[in-house]
């Protein structure tokens, strides 16, 4: 593959991904969330923008090399689940902080984790390194999921 377009494609797939973390972060957490009653283990929210970055970088790159290796004809389950799993990441934005619903958050996170293991497997079978990029987003979704789940029981009753 030429160098021109290697370049265009890390660059299309940062700006696709990106785009993605652009709009999960369009809902802030806010006072609604400054009030709800959180486990002593839950980070502080200054953790959460800078691991955030890290992981949507190494989402991109996972993407490039995958699409490098085999392109869209070759990937285009893999990466198309890929699309996909980049829509529930934003959308589990909106149900938490923007509609306060712990709850339907909690099951698009879930919906969210078998997608990221599912394109781990793909990317795998593709390219090793774009796999193993995406195992800390994997695990952090995990963390994630969890404490989703903690502050849904720990605030139940009317949001």
């Amino acid at each position: 593959m030429e160098i021109t377009k290697s370049i265009l494609g890390l660059l299309g797939w940062l700006g696709v991904t990106f785009a993605a973390a652009w709009a999960g972060s369009r809902f802030m957490p806010g006072a609604w969330y400054a009030a709800l009653a959180k486990p002593a283990w839950n980070p502080p929210n200054a953790i959460f923008a800078p691991v955030w970055s890290v992981l949507y970088g190494l989402m991109a790159v996972a993407a490039w090399l995958v699409w490098r290796r085999a392109g869209f004809s070759g990937a285009g389950v893999g990466l198309g689940l890929f699309a996909v799993q980049l829509i529930l990441n934003a959308l589990w934005s909106y149900l938490f902080f923007g509609r306060h619903q712990p709850g339907l958050a909690f099951g698009d996170i879930v919906v969210l984790w078998v997608a990221i293991l599912s394109v781990v497997l793909l990317f795998w079978r593709v390219d090793r390194v774009a796999g193993a990029l995406l195992l800390p987003y994997l695990a952090w979704v995990g963390f994630a999921a969890y404490l989703n789940f903690t502050l849904w029981r720990l605030n139940a009753g009317p949001m």
